[in-house]
């Protein structure tokens, strides 16, 4: 997969493009980030990529011009693009996947109050959110978004089934973990997952994951009747 990442801060993505999954990813070839400065698209001499908002108001707004151009320099064949926003649709699951079978992406970053809505109506790029609060800009949710992403292409996790038994996969929350040792603290692993029966393992987890999904996302589970 390769992905094109869109910032006025590139300085944000050296650290994580190294480290563990994502700089896995990309030292094996599964995955090709590039991150463009959105100043580079600028054409004053100043740079400029915010300007005052129309109507008044607190804060500056990313101009359309230096994204436009940044994004069309990729070309015509440029992947499926992105303006990360917190007014977007927001990340799940399911969108995740949906995502992760593109062969390319253009992750745009925005900052300041926001970005000209010409960008998101014009190039035209799909608002996606990672969730109900708002960051200083969009670096942080991409890297989040294309983390979601790369762990589901296929290669990048060595067992499937580590992401088959993730939280939402199955629409509850993963079942609790343990390890070593056995009691921490007056606090001892069940019993059961010491027991070698597998089939009483599983039938253990999911009735864990249902009552974990209960305690801290009952929004996950269908309304009683």
């Amino acid at each position: 997969m390769r992905v094109d990442v869109l910032t006025i801060f590139p300085g944000i993505f050296e650290g994580p493009l190294r480290e563990s999954l994502l700089g896995k990813a990309i030292a094996e070839g599964r995955l090709d980030v590039r991150v463009h400065d959105i100043r580079d698209a600028a054409t004053d001499r100043h740079r400029s990529t915010d300007d005052e908002p129309y109507g008044g108001g607190p804060g500056m707004v990313m101009k359309p011009e230096p994204v436009f151009a940044a994004v069309e320099a990729l070309g015509p064949e440029r992947g499926r693009t992105i303006l990360l926003s917190p007014a977007g649709r927001r990340l799940d699951r399911d969108l995740a996947h949906e995502l992760a079978s593109e062969p390319s992406l253009v992750l745009i970053c925005g900052r300041y109050e926001g970005v000209d809505e010409r960008v998101a109506e014009g190039l035209p790029a799909e608002e996606i959110s990672i969730g109900d609060y708002v960051l200083s800009g969009g670096e942080l949710p991409a890297l989040v978004l294309l983390e979601a992403v790369t762990r589901l292409v296929p290669g990048v996790i060595g067992s499937k089934e580590s992401h088959e038994r993730d939280s939402f996969e199955d629409g509850l929350l993963d079942h609790p973990h343990y390890t070593r040792p056995p009691e921490f603290r007056g606090m001892a692993v069940p019993e059961v997952l010491r027991s070698g029966d597998h089939a009483a393992i599983e039938r253990w987890r999911r009735g864990a994951a249902l009552a974990k999904t209960r305690r801290n996302r009952p929004d996950l589970l269908p309304p009683h009747p």
